[in-house]
């Protein structure tokens, strides 16, 4: 979240509106004008999101604290699932992803789920646990977690 609202709020400067995305959130008007954004296209934001006939656990293989989760990696694996394409012509699968269950700085237990894989098809898992093969460090205490925004780069 800290991303998007800093995402945003460059956007909106930029626009020349003063406005702050964090309240948009908080107040719910934000999502109000998503559902009529969605209703504009002919959408329906009410309807049921598809849910991916096969799921696969990522564990932790010790106990101890989540100290680096790699974002690429889990990228990775979410396009190995059917989330994204390698062309423009292959098909995507609005139910194949990855769920995070634990962040890093959180605990975790030896055998406890990290990461939970959704795919249609379940060749596909293999490809995407072999691209989280070195995605999850866990160590014996939390570290200090960095900032998800370093710097402003503004022409």
């Amino acid at each position: 979240m800290e991303v998007t609202f800093a995402l945003a709020s460059e956007m909106l400067e930029l626009a020349g509106i003063d406005a702050d995305p964090r309240s948009a959130v908080a107040d719910g008007s934000a999502l109000a004008k998503w559902n009529e954004m969605i209703r504009a296209q002919q959408g329906d934001p009410e309807a049921p999101l598809p849910e991916a006939s096969e799921r696969k656990m990522v564990v932790a293989e010790t106990s101890g604290v989540v100290t680096r989760l790699d974002a690429r990696a889990v990228g990775i694996a979410a396009w190995r699932l059917g989330a994204g394409r390698a062309r423009k012509e292959d098909p995507v699968s609005p139910s194949a992803g990855v769920v995070c269950l634990k962040k890093p700085g959180e605990e975790v237990n030896e055998g406890e789920p990290v990461l939970e894989l959704h795919a249609d098809d379940p060749s596909r898992f293999d490809p995407a646990v072999a691209a989280l093969e070195s995605a999850i460090e866990i160590g014996r205490e939390a570290t200090e977690p960095q900032p998800m925004v370093l710097e402003k780069i503004r022409a």
